[in-house]
């Protein structure tokens, strides 16, 4: 079997479902696999952009039931993600200058770069903005969850976010249109923890308050100790 490939029963103690649950939703098509001599395999990446698609369509009780998996398919001993933890004043910018998806991107990548936590911006945004360009992650709630297709890690010191705010909107390719003020960028080490990542921040911003709340931050600190209070409230 290929490195990057789960069987069924792998898959199944991935997603704490039964093989008999993994393989109905193979044959429904509702999980991305293929078979190969008659048996299922399921590419990790695939696994991975279909768990990425479930959390940007999933409500509050569903992001919580992804993150659970998450959480339980590591190790005993394994962190819990901390959006407040992965912040830091500097990598926080309000306002971005930006009023193209490009010059947003780049311009948070810079910002992360200024931190020490970036080596390669300029890959970093091209990354990005390649993501942008396969299908927008921007949201009907004015909040952009920026990230490349894949982890890069060979060119960040550590899993991190950075958080824009444009004072007016930016044409970001939203599906009704709607301008994105808020933009998170994601980068993380490996698949696992970016998604990890994307599901508690998924809920966190899934609060209508998390805007008032966000535009009300007198400065970076702030907006820090703010999104800390929503995740004790998770």
């Amino acid at each position: 079997m290929a490195n990057q490939d789960f069987d069924i029963d792998q898959l199944a103690a991935y997603l704490h479902l039964t093989p008999q649950q993994v393989e109905k939703l193979a044959n429904r098509g509702t999980v991305p696999g293929r078979k190969v001599g008659g048996l299922w395999r399921f590419s990790k990446g695939d696994i991975h952009h279909w768990l990425e698609d479930r959390i940007g369509l999933s409500d509050e009780a569903e992001l919580l039931q992804v993150e659970n998996v998450l959480d339980r398919s590591g190790p005993d001993n394994d962190e819990a993600v901390s959006i407040a933890g992965m912040l830091r004043p500097e990598t926080i910018k309000t306002p971005l200058l930006g009023k193209s998806p490009r010059k947003i991107i780049v311009e948070l990548c810079d910002l992360a770069a200024e931190a020490g936590l970036l080596w390669d911006p300029a890959k970093m945004a091209d990354a990005v903005l390649a993501r942008e360009n396969m299908h927008t992650t921007a949201l009907d709630n004015g909040v952009a969850l920026l990230h490349p297709r894949r982890p890069l890690p060979d060119i960040i010191s550590e899993g991190f976010l950075c958080l824009g705010r444009t004072y007016q909107g930016v044409p970001f390719g939203g599906s009704r249109g709607i301008l994105t003020d808020v933009f998170f960028l994601i980068a993380s080490v490996d698949d696992r923890s970016h998604l990890r990542t994307l599901a508690r921040l998924s809920r966190i911003i899934s609060d209508s308050a998390f805007y008032t709340k966000l535009r009300d931050a007198a400065d970076p600190i702030a907006t820090i100790e703010m999104i800390a209070e929503f995740e004790e409230d998770l």
